[in-house]
């Protein structure tokens, strides 16, 4: 049996799922100190006038360090509605954007104090809509490496260069050409039910 550990995201991008589908039991990090220009707070779209980049406010900590887990969501700004505004402007015209609201729709409409809280459902919604059943742990403890266990933590970092050979059909592709490594959601608008079979064939 392989396990694997990932940091959540903000709906993350297609190779992170990827490498999840092909893990027996996914281990999510909890013990990870917090970063910023990760995707843990961003979330990348394709908008009618090309890439878009959506950013869940924090607040700021008086401490240096803290833990992923402690990180709290600022709620003072309109965040969820203004999100969720921008993705059914994007992809209210492809083709599975209707099959999936429903799903989606509640994530923006309950509060959220804790961004942990908040990604983890997330990470829940899109195996439900890949209808997927998945073993899932939390660390106890930070390590730096682990042994016997696939480490993919560090694709929460937005920086970093990677390459993404899945390609699909995007609705503004005769406008602004495919824009590779987009979230999670660009894919299950734009495919549907395929995009299991998708993400499990993508060769990274």
């Amino acid at each position: 049996m392989q396990t694997a550990v990932f940091i959540p995201a903000y709906f993350a991008p297609v190779d992170q799922f990827s490498h999840m589908l092909q893990a027996d039991e996914i281990l999510i990090e909890k013990h990870d100190f917090y970063r910023k220009q990760t995707y843990r707070t961003r979330m990348h779209i394709y908008g009618a006038n090309g890439l878009l980049k959506l950013y869940i406010p924090v607040k700021h900590s008086g401490k240096e360090l803290r833990l992923t887990s402690e990180v709290e969501i600022e709620n003072a700004f309109p965040w969820q509605r203004n999100h969720f505004r921008s993705l059914n402007n994007a992809y209210r015209s492809s083709p599975f954007f209707e099959y999936y609201e429903d799903d989606i729709r509640p994530l923006y409409e309950k509060k959220y104090d804790l961004l942990f809280d908040f990604l983890m459902d997330s990470l829940r919604v899109v195996f439900r809509m890949l209808d997927v059943e998945k073993k899932m742990a939390f660390t106890t403890e930070y390590k730096e490496e682990y042994s016997g266990v696939k480490d993919f933590r560090h694709l929460i970092d937005a920086k970093q260069k990677r390459s993404f050979p899945l390609r699909y059909t995007q609705i503004f592709e005769p406008k602004h050409g495919f824009i590779p490594g987009l979230n999670v959601l660009d894919l299950l608008f734009h495919e549907g039910p395929n995009s299991l079979s998708l993400l499990k064939n993508m060769h990274l």
